[in-house]
C-alpha cells in the first residue's frame, strides 16, 4: 500500500508559495538546484529526471495543477516518485522568477543568496543563480553549467557528486 499523503500540508505549502514563500527561502546549508519539469514532458523523461534530482538532492519545480486538483497532482507525482527521496513543489512564480519559458530547466542558486521582494514576490540577482534549459540528464546540466558559467563551476559539485555514475 503506497503512503498516505497529507494533502492538508500540501495545501499550506502551496499556500505559503502563494503568498511569496518557497523559494523565498533558502537552505543555509549550500547551493539550491531546481529542476522545472511539467506533466507534460514524456515519461521517460519525468521519470529519469525524478531518479536524478533525487540522487542529487535537487527539488522538482511544477508550474501548476493537474487539472486544477491538488489530489491529482498529489497522485501523479506520487506514481513518479514511488518511494524516492525527492522533494518537489509548486510554484508558478518561480517560472518567472528565474526567466523558465521551457521545460526541463535547470536552475543552480548560490549558497547564501538572499530573496528580495519584486512583482513576483520574492526575486535574486542575476550573478545568484545560473539557468540552463534541455531535455538532458541533471549530470549534463551541472557539467555544462561548470564549463559555460565557471564561476558557478563550485557550486555544481556537490551535486554532481551525489549522482551516480
Amino acid at each position: 500500500m503506497p503512503p498516505q499523503t497529507d494533502l492538508e500540508a500540501i495545501a499550506r505549502g502551496y499556500r505559503a508559495i502563494e503568498d511569496g514563500g518557497a523559494i523565498g527561502a533558502l537552505p543555509s546549508s549550500g547551493p539550491m538546484l531546481l529542476v522545472f519539469v511539467s506533466f507534460t514532458l514524456p515519461e521517460a523523461t519525468l521519470a529519469r529526471l525524478v531518479e536524478q534530482a533525487a540522487e542529487a538532492r535537487a527539488t522538482l519545480v511544477l508550474r501548476g495543477l493537474v487539472n486544477g486538483s491538488l489530489t491529482q497532482t498529489v497522485a501523479r507525482a506520487q506514481s513518479l516518485i514511488g518511494s524516492r527521496q525527492v522533494a518537489f513543489q509548486i510554484d508558478p512564480l518561480a517560472f518567472d522568477r528565474f526567466g523558465v519559458t521551457q521545460v526541463p530547466s535547470f536552475v543552480l542558486l548560490r549558497h547564501g543568496v538572499e530573496a528580495r521582494s519584486c512583482e513576483a514576490g520574492s526575486c535574486f540577482a542575476e550573478d545568484a543563480f545560473v539557468r540552463t534549459a534541455g531535455d538532458v540528464s541533471v549530470r549534463y546540466a551541472l557539467e555544462f553549467i561548470g564549463r559555460t558559467a565557471p564561476g558557478f563551476a563550485g557550486e555544481a559539485q556537490p551535486f554532481l557528486r551525489r549522482l551516480k555514475g
